[in-house]
């Protein structure tokens, strides 16, 4: 534990437990008694922390006006619950992050906040196991490429990509100039959203198409982000660009237990029908997602509207039922 990680201790402890012996603060920074009187004499007159010493209660304190009140050492102050709260934000980051870009680069700012818990390694590792996060379906990004465009999409500079474009026999290859507008992550998978030079309009790029990713020294052109939320966002799922629709759907009263307090989508609007059921309607663009969550939901669904939706859910359906015959 250094220096800083021990002033935070000394204050979440004072804090914690309104007086502190001496005797304790040295268990539980594992110091010498004279590198605590120096840390203490440091906190008191060099950065005016009312650290004070109670002869009666013979343990140190804030002094009577500090009280009851939160006082903040120089930078960034975090109390015992945020710093458990931001280890755990940690953990979860862990679970979308499995090559590992991200913690590389954020893991000294989380040693440092376990430092000023006090925990040491093995408390740590126990702490991680406390939160477990749990994923289907994950298609992995290649780490070299993730890394690129986030520093494309932060610096606002053009990326050259070669992308592999999805379809039968396994999609084609083709290379293009992009403009990163922001990094989408949806459904276990990261996807940029940019401008797109060969085609002149917004798209949206799944990061595990891409086969290569080279950061341009040019700057990225700029699109307001009301007009990227108008043209990436107004559909249902990560399908975007096109004509939106509204969907009219009603769900039976034993699905709408569940599907009631799920969100489908920003903009949608929903209500209770008298016999239990649970009419929504939601906005799309692309019927392909749609359907994919309307089948998870088989025989407790119906599609009232629009008509090629309605038609498209029952020939899914009699497609499903065929092969079991």
């Amino acid at each position: 534990m250094d220096r800083t990680e021990r002033f935070y201790k000394i204050e979440l402890l004072i804090r914690g437990r309104e007086c502190v012996s001496f005797a304790t603060l040295l268990e539980a920074l594992e110091v010498s008694p004279a590198t605590l009187k120096r840390d203490l004499q440091y906190l008191r007159e060099r950065m005016d922390a009312p650290i004070e010493y109670d002869a009666l209660a013979n343990g140190y304190r804030f002094g009577q006006q500090w009280r009851g009140q939160q006082h903040e050492l120089p930078g960034v102050w975090f109390n015992e619950k945020e710093l458990h709260a931001l280890l755990t934000m940690h953990q979860l980051l862990s679970g979308l992050d499995e090559n590992g870009i991200l913690s590389r680069h954020l893991q000294p700012m989380f040693d440092k906040l376990t430092g000023m818990l006090g925990t040491d390694a093995a408390e740590a590792k126990e702490m991680t196991r406390r939160v477990k996060l749990i994923s289907t379906a994950r298609r992995r990004v290649a780490s070299e490429y993730f890394e690129t465009v986030g520093s494309a999409v932060v610096q606002r500079q053009k990326l050259r990509i070669s992308y592999r474009k999805r379809g039968k026999g396994g999609g084609t290859v083709g290379s293009r100039v992009v403009s990163p507008q922001r990094l989408v992550h949806y459904r276990n998978t990261w996807y940029l959203d940019a401008w797109c030079h060969q085609s002149e309009g917004l798209r949206r790029f799944a990061l595990d198409a891409m086969e290569a990713a080279e950061l341009l020294d040019e700057k990225a052109k700029p699109v307001a982000l009301k007009a990227l939320e108008s043209e990436l966002d107004q559909g249902y799922g990560i399908f975007a660009g096109g004509q939106t629709q509204q969907a009219r759907l009603v769900f039976s009263a034993e699905a709408a237990a569940w599907v009631s307090r799920e969100e489908w989508h920003a903009s949608q609007q929903s209500e209770w029908l008298a016999d239990g059921r649970w009419q929504l309607e939601v906005p799309y663009v692309d019927a392909t997602e749609l359907l994919m969550d309307l089948l998870r939901h088989a025989g407790q669904v119906e599609v009232l509207a629009p008509p090629a939706l309605r038609q498209a859910y029952a020939k899914r359906l009699r497609e499903a039922a065929a092969q079991l015959d």
